[in-house]
């Protein structure tokens, strides 16, 4: 089956103390969103579109000696909308799309395949990559259907319980979604949260409540699906995939 990619590279990053966009800033010399074009590229994607937003022309020349598409995002307004921002670029597209975070530079083409086997093998609308973590604050959780790898829905820490900050199991912000499954769920949600934002999470409630079943894949390696939110994180992450890079 054919597969796309999208990439979310949109945002400036302010805890990283830099005018650089987040996904400029480099590990070992390169910018991080090369190392995460690199592994689609090991992937045989048939589309790569990367969402661009702050200094996004920057972005646009760090890339510009790899086979991928620009849209933009010019208002911040959550992931779902960045996500919508590729909807004219992949219509018609006749296949599965991945999410991938442009600030999440580690994450390894065996753990992306999987993501996607997951979707083309079973009776899944959607995948979600979760991660099993000892500190979860902050992270947007993982509420199963009990005892089933079937996600009835991702909460955003600012937005749960008590009870469901309790969960240890975290969304990692990539996804697998059938192309136009992913575009008409998206048409749904609305910006009813803490934020006044559309998140991409968000179509996963949607897809449950349709009948539409989500799969959940966990990350082998927690490590592998954290995102980079600060110069201190980018270092410590780098020693522990030196090995990678």
């Amino acid at each position: 089956m054919k597969k796309a990619a999208v990439i979310l590279a949109a945002g400036k990053g302010t805890r990283m103390k830099s005018e650089l966009p987040k996904v400029l800033h480099e590990i070992k010399g390169k910018p991080m969103i090369q190392f995460v074009v690199e592994t689609l590229q090991k992937l045989n994607f048939d589309k790569i579109i990367v969402v661009i937003g702050f200094e996004g022309e920057m972005v646009k020349t760090a890339l510009e000696s790899y086979p991928v598409e620009f849209v933009w995002q010019n208002e911040q307004n959550g992931t779902g909308h960045a996500v919508m921002m590729a909807k004219d670029a992949l219509s018609g597209f006749d296949g599965n799309t991945l999410i991938a975070l442009g600030d999440v530079p580690f994450l390894s083409s065996g753990t992306i395949q999987r993501l996607i086997d997951v979707l083309e093998q079973t009776d899944a609308k959607a995948s979600c990559l979760s991660a099993i973590v000892a500190e979860p604050k902050g992270y947007g959780r993982i509420i199963r259907e009990e005892d089933t790898v079937k996600l009835q829905e991702i909460v955003e820490a600012k937005d749960a319980t008590d009870e469901q900050l309790l969960v240890d199991e975290i969304n990692t912000g990539t996804f697998c979604f059938n192309n136009q499954i992913l575009f008409e769920s998206l048409e749904k949600i609305g910006n009813n949260n803490s934020q006044g934002e559309y998140y991409l999470t968000d179509c996963v409630k949607v897809l449950y409540d349709n009948g539409m079943p989500v799969s959940v894949v966990v990350a082998d390696d927690p490590d592998e699906g954290e995102g980079i939110n600060s110069v201190e994180q980018l270092a410590v992450l780098s020693e522990k995939f030196k090995d990678r890079i």
